[in-house]
């Protein structure tokens, strides 16, 4: 099958490039030279343009790219005549998701610039994260089918585009970040109360003076039959499709039990609310792991794609052992999504912050190697983190960050969080992270870092791989760990001021205001 790198329409072409007028002119040259990828940019770039013309040719090319992947995929899950192996099937399914995704993602971005060379900064923002994710859907899809070993499929076929796929968006990614961001954004650095006890004041809020949140509906999972569904996954297939969360959330309240199975919130189940009755008190949990020869991506207790979820008061779980290597609790994809007072149990990649706009307030993590990983925009605030006992040989890295590009606003800031070891946690080697990805980005700040921290602080993934190109950062960090004398020396780490801590709070980094108060959940906006 030949695939077109893009296929514009001569008709597009055409409204794209006449909407010039009001912009400066630019070469392709000059734009390209602004990208990860010049040459490949210049190879596909119309040469009369303006910059913001370039960025709606390529997220346009985007597009079409995209559905031609899509209609590959499809034609080889639809095929009655193609015998594909169950890995090769689910492989595939996740392609199939994570492209509709990014072709959503792309046509909110198109329809945003269309026809103007300025938009709003918090608009910028949104689009901006959105164009970062497909980066990141684009590197999980390549991911998941360059593992498989059955021969179902011609990979080739697959991956040659998914690469050219990536530089594009890596391109259209670089031309909007130029063209469109304002870089001085900044936020207002609110604070909310920082208490933990609920209020019943007839009204629902997470904390005492808290905001009250608005629910449209509300049902109850009780495995005793007391309520309207005795399962989770019940509980959310009722949930109304599609919504903006303009009226409130669809509220879920789990009672007490432990509840041992797969919780899987699809894209189009946007805006729910869960509460459960407390940490160890709901407790979800599953024991899938690579060993079952599933990708990590699907090894996931808990996971989430729709957009706006709330997690309060629950525990996730995922018991497979460090036996068993990767082993996922929660797998989030949800933008613009919060969990407050919740407790993540694994080993091995515990908290998979796969991509978008997250916050974490007041949760436990517990897990052993890579077990805070992902390339979200991602803050974990008043946490507690407890590394604990790998298998014979490891060590644990606390954090395994994949920002893959330079131009994408991903990242794991761990404020004001603790961090000591958990109860079996004997004599093992523990640091704060290592580079999954060349861009790995995460910065620990106004936290306590007990004597398990390694002096280095830092570790490598392979060879001196990353170690120019990452960033990481500490701040103001206390406890016996955080003694910065000793630290690697790579070109990526830093011991970084309150002006560069501040690009990595709530408020700036997640565009928090805008988005966290209706949520109920209690935050910092700006540094302590």
């Amino acid at each position: 099958m030949a695939f077109k790198l893009c296929t514009v329409s001569l008709l597009s072409m055409f409204l794209i490039l006449t909407l010039s007028s009001s912009s400066t002119s630019a070469s392709k040259e000059t734009t390209c030279n602004h990208t990860p990828f010049p040459t490949f940019c210049k190879s596909i770039m119309p040469e009369s343009a303006n910059i913001h013309d370039h960025g709606r040719f390529s997220i346009q090319c985007s597009i079409s790219m995209t559905t031609n992947f899509l209609a590959l995929v499809d034609r080889y899950l639809e095929s009655p005549n193609t015998v594909l192996s169950d890995n090769t099937v689910l492989a595939l399914q996740n392609c199939q998701l994570l492209a509709k995704l990014n072709l959503d993602f792309f046509s909110k971005t198109l329809e945003s610039i269309r026809s103007s060379d300025s938009i709003k900064s918090y608009k910028a923002y949104d689009m901006h994260t959105l164009l970062s994710a497909t980066l990141t859907n684009q590197q999980t899809c390549f991911a998941e089918l360059d593992a498989l070993t059955s021969p179902s499929i011609p990979k080739d076929e697959f991956l040659a585009p998914l690469s050219n796929g990536s530089m594009l968006y890596s391109v259209s990614l670089a031309i909007f970040k130029h063209g469109w961001v304002n870089a001085t954004r900044r936020g207002r650095g609110r604070k909310n109360p920082d208490v933990s006890v609920p209020e019943d004041d007839g009204k629902l809020r997470l904390y005492p003076g808290g905001p009250a949140v608005n629910v449209t509906q509300k049902v109850v999972v009780d495995p005793s039959g007391n309520g309207n569904f005795t399962t989770i996954n019940e509980a959310v297939a009722a949930a109304p499709n599609n919504t903006d969360g303009s009226n409130g959330y669809f509220l879920i309240s789990i009672a007490a039990g432990v509840y041992q199975e797969y919780v899987n919130i699809p894209v189009n189940k946007k805006y729910l609310m869960m509460i459960g009755a407390g940490i160890n008190q709901t407790v979800i949990t599953g024991n899938r792991s690579i060993s079952d020869g599933l990708s990590t991506f699907n090894t996931g207790t808990f996971i989430v794609v729709g957009e706006g979820f709330v997690g309060v008061n629950m525990t996730i779980r995922n018991t497979a052992g460090a036996k068993n290597f990767q082993a996922v609790a929660l797998r989030s994809g949800a933008d613009l999504s919060s969990f407050y007072r919740c407790s993540f149990e694994g080993y091995q990649d515990t908290l998979y912050a796969h991509s978008l706009r997250q916050f974490y307030r007041e949760c436990d993590i517990y897990g052993t190697i890579d077990f805070i990983l992902g390339n979200a925009a991602v803050v974990l605030q008043n946490c507690n983190i407890y590394p604990r006992l790998p298998i014979q040989g490891q060590f644990d890295p606390i954090t395994a960050q994949g920002r893959t590009d330079i131009n994408q606003n991903t990242g794991t800031s761990i404020q004001n969080c603790t961090i000591t070891p958990a109860e079996d946690l004997a004599a093992t080697k523990t640091f704060l992270g290592r580079p999954w990805k060349e861009y790995s980005r995460v910065v620990v700040m106004e936290s306590f870092l007990d004597s398990l921290i390694d002096p280095a602080g830092w570790s490598i993934w392979d060879g001196d791989f990353a170690l120019s190109t990452l960033y990481y950062g500490e701040y103001n960090n206390r406890g016996p760990g955080s003694d910065t004398s000793n630290r690697v020396t790579w070109p990526g780490y830093h011991v970084i001021n309150a002006t560069d801590a501040g690009n990595f709070t709530v408020s700036n980094f997640l565009g928090g205001d805008s988005w966290l108060p209706k949520t109920g959940v209690p935050y910092n906006g700006g540094l302590l």
